[in-house]
């Protein structure tokens, strides 16, 4: 799955960095492919937000914004992962995200000016509150609700 995700991300971006936690230092070894670095987080406890700061603060000054893509999402679309990039680089200034009933979610792209709000965020919350806040436009992606957080999900996915 992780090199799957990478994969995904590199459809967005070339620089694709790749947040690590718990076991953090095996997953390179594991890894087919490798991102542009691996970051590691001493404070995954803490949940998502912890992987989105480190990764926020570790971007070059130039970036208009950053895609965000998780690793438990194999069945994204390929043509969706295409339009949300298609859509950040036509607006670089505006939130983009994949459409959930109504609700943005990940995969998305948060351009700067979001990402003093994102530093603030707390536990195991990601931007999908304030990609709601600013009224990102949501796109059409599938497979956004096939998630894989257990071996049983995993199973159920592979059947």
């Amino acid at each position: 799955m992780l090199d799957h995700a990478i994969a995904q991300a590199r459809q967005l971006s070339p620089d694709v960095r790749v947040i690590t936690g718990c076991r953090g230092p095996l997953l390179p070894l594991r890894a087919h492919r490798h991102p542009s670095s691996w970051l590691f987080t001493g404070d995954w406890p803490q949940g998502m937000s912890a992987s989105l700061k480190l990764g926020i603060r570790t971007l070059p000054s130039p970036a208009h914004g950053v895609f965000v893509v998780l690793m438990d999402q194999p069945l994204i679309d390929s043509e969706g992962l295409a339009r949300l990039g298609e859509a950040a680089r036509r607006e670089p200034g505006l939130p983009f995200a994949a459409d959930y009933n109504g609700r943005p979610g990940v995969p998305a792209y948060l351009p700067r000016w979001l990402w003093p709000a994102l530093m603030t965020l707390e536990g195991d919350r990601g931007a999908g509150q304030l990609l709601k806040a600013t009224g990102a436009h949501r796109l059409a992606i599938s497979g956004v609700a096939a998630d894989v957080d257990t071996p049983e999900d995993l199973a159920n996915l592979r059947r």
